[in-house]
């Protein structure tokens, strides 16, 4: 099964260092029943576009928490045994496409990871900033978050990972 990992670049660098995005268990984003049911759509490429969305707003939390993070979401597209991914199953879910990932994850099993160019960094900044008071029902708040999303997230081959981390 194809996961959508939520990370930070700091996360990134850290996996790129132990060979894995962790031991589980991880918040991943992923086709589910529960995500085809929501966006109603049968076409795959649309559906994994939306999980990869999720992780995207996913990204942006853990960028919230970590302030020291460089503002760019970053989101590893991983094939996994889908043995080691539990879906909740609730169809009225606020994140339906939502998963935990419960076995080890190497890198090396990342088919793609995803992350904003560096012209995103200061939309970016203000929707983790907004990102708070967006959940609470501000819509000025929402309009910040969303501006994030027409920042496409890049597509970089697994082997590009060294050069997005700086090493």
């Amino acid at each position: 099964m194809r996961v959508y990992v939520p990370l930070t670049l700091s996360g990134l660098t850290e996996a790129h260092k132990t060979g894995e995005l962790g031991s589980g268990p991880l918040v991943a984003y992923a086709v589910t029943p529960a995500l085809r049911e929501w966006y109603d759509s049968e076409d795959i490429e649309e559906l994994e576009y939306a999980a990869l969305g999720q992780a995207a707003l996913a990204s942006l939390r853990l960028l919230d928490a970590d302030r020291a993070a460089p503002r760019r979401r970053v989101v590893v597209a991983v094939d996994v045994a889908d043995r080691i991914v539990e879906a909740d199953g609730d169809h009225d879910a606020v994140d339906p496409g939502e998963v935990r990932v419960t076995g080890r994850v190497a890198l090396a099993k990342a088919a793609a990871v995803h992350v904003d160019a560096d012209g995103a960094e200061a939309a970016v900044e203000a929707a983790a900033e907004a990102l708070t008071a967006a959940d609470g029902g501000d819509g000025g708040a929402r309009s910040v978050v969303d501006g994030a999303e027409d920042h496409e997230l890049l597509w970089f081959a697994p082997q590009e990972i060294p050069h997005l981390v700086g090493s």
